[in-house]
């Protein structure tokens, strides 16, 4: 039975199952010199509308430690938020990955950084014995379902400027957050000053891959090498590329995002007005964080239903690209019951 675990929990969707197919026919140049890898890198320089670098990994953890690595030397630190997956849920390999940069923590509503929280750390100590600020790094959607409106980034990178620091951002969701705003990649990214992209496609509807998007080229030097040390470079690569030309052609992406939000939405929608249940964050993409009665929480979890407990005695339910009104109306009744 569909559970709202995760969005990991899903399968592949049908059309990167049939581009995997296809890319298993015949025989191409291993490492990425395959024909699947140039397409899709070229495709994903169309989406962005610029000459970005594109390279290809298998989890969304590679994708922000390596990045943030390339970001980093080892005496450097990271400005984050305290709930950023970077901190909560990635083994420290951010820290491992560049030899030792720090993860400085700042609160915020709603799981947002901030110019003010960022400052504070930015500025809280400048001697030689505490590591340098160097980059800040926001997650879009965040970890709590909530999104950065452009005017938010533009601001976060305004106080980037003022203290030498660059932007990565977390895109795990990426395209839940894309559709939430309704605006275009490029909007999203470099044009509001991200300066890397951890660009994630197995929440949505991938088997595996995720990609990282060097804006700022400069800072992509010697990347691959970094990636082939930890062990993230494919030998089949066109298994990864063919993956994302399946979900980015026909903007498949964008429409898999777009059910997923759309399910979040009807469920948070149905349950915010239901006694013993509150409702703990915005909902913007396709995150929902409930608080439920301690009744209706093991009373969910004997009939069947996974979920996870979050911050604040929240439960979380996630929503997927083949995600079904039914199946959500199931969730809902055994909610009401």
């Amino acid at each position: 039975m569909q559970q709202f675990g995760s969005d990991n929990y899903s399968g592949i969707c049908p059309e990167v199952l049939s581009a995997l197919i296809k890319a298993n026919t015949g025989s191409q140049p291993a490492y990425g010199n395959d024909e699947y890898t140039y397409k899709v890198s070229k495709k994903i320089r169309e989406i962005f509308e610029c000459d970005c670098e594109v390279f290809f990994v298998f989890n969304g953890t590679a994708a922000n430690s390596l990045s943030l690595a390339s970001l980093c030397r080892s005496y450097h630190s990271v400005i984050c938020h305290e709930t950023a997956h970077i901190e909560t849920d990635e083994c420290g390999a951010p820290e491992f990955a560049s030899n030792g940069s720090k993860l400085l923590l700042a609160n915020g509503e709603n799981g947002k950084l901030n110019p003010k929280n960022i400052e504070k750390l930015a500025t809280k100590r400048t001697d030689i014995h505490y590591p340098k600020p160097k980059v800040i790094s926001i997650t879009q959607s965040n970890e709590l379902g909530v999104t950065y409106s452009l005017e938010e980034i533009k601001a976060i990178k305004k106080v980037a400027n003022k203290f030498n620091l660059k932007i990565h951002m977390d895109g795990a969701r990426f395209a839940n957050a894309l559709v939430s705003l309704g605006c275009s990649a490029a909007d999203m990214t470099w044009r509001v000053g991200v300066d890397v992209l951890s660009f994630g496609g197995t929440k949505n509807g991938m088997a595996f891959g995720e990609a990282v998007v060097f804006f700022d080229t400069k800072l992509a030097e010697d990347f691959e090498y970094r990636v082939k040390q930890a062990g993230q470079l494919s030998s089949k690569m066109r298994f990864i590329s063919a993956q994302w030309l399946g979900i980015l052609e026909n903007d498949i992406w964008l429409k898999n995002a777009k059910n997923a939000n759309d399910m979040a939405t009807y469920f948070s929608q149905a349950v915010e007005n239901i006694d013993g249940v509150h409702l703990m964050f915005p909902v913007n993409a396709n995150e929902v964080f409930i608080k439920l009665s301690s009744e209706v929480e093991v009373k969910l979890r004997k009939i069947g239903w996974i979920f996870h407990a979050f911050i604040g005695g929240a439960n979380r339910f996630v929503f997927s690209w083949d995600s079904t009104k039914k199946r959500v109306d199931e969730l809902i009744k055994d909610i009401m019951d």
